[in-house]
């Protein structure tokens, strides 16, 4: 899991660090410091042992400000990044992470952030009923056996939703083209 409290070009770069096991459980922890090379150390986490196959971030405002925002999106989803969880998004940064496949969320309540710790591990518990409007409840694992509960806000229309099911727009784009 990578925390940024801003998201300022460093966190733009460090999207790429977080890394929680897909279906959402078990973590790999990770976190860079202010004046590192954020990008690079967050590739070579990514890359690293211990993610396998999934990856969720969790940042705090603006996320995706001052980033190349369509490569801010492509880059994690092809590390494997499955979902991306705020309080808040950068201008279409939202709609870019959905074309690739990705959960783009925000905390119902922003101090729910706070609930959140390096070592925690995750459950989406109902995203078998994603749908349009519906917020998504995330169960937060914390290393010591408690559990809190968090709700999750998206924009995603039906259309959005399939692009998440398919894994991005253009794979839905692929799927109906061949059908």
């Amino acid at each position: 899991i990578h925390f940024e409290t801003s998201a300022s070009e460093a966190t733009a770069a460090a999207m790429l660090a977080a890394s929680v096991n897909y279906p959402l459980r078990g973590a790999v922890t990770w976190k860079s410091t202010v004046g590192t090379n954020v990008a690079s150390d967050a590739l070579a986490n990514a890359a690293s042992g211990g993610v396998k196959g999934g990856a969720l971030i969790i940042v705090g405002e603006d996320y995706g400000e001052g980033s190349s925002r369509e490569h801010a999106a492509m880059e994690p989803r092809h590390l494997g990044v499955s979902a991306v969880i705020v309080k808040s998004f950068a201008r279409i940064h939202e709609t870019n992470l959905k074309k690739q496949g990705m959960l783009g969320l925000t905390f119902v309540n922003e101090s729910d952030y706070d609930l959140i710790k390096e070592d925690d591990t995750f459950n989406f518990t109902d995203l078998n009923e994603f749908s349009a409007g519906k917020a998504i409840t995330l169960e937060i694992v914390h290393s010591d056996g408690s559990k809190d509960t968090v709700s999750l806000n998206h924009t995603y229309n039906e259309q959005q939703i399939d692009w998440f099911r398919a894994g991005s727009a253009l794979n839905l784009i692929k799927k109906q083209a061949i059908n």
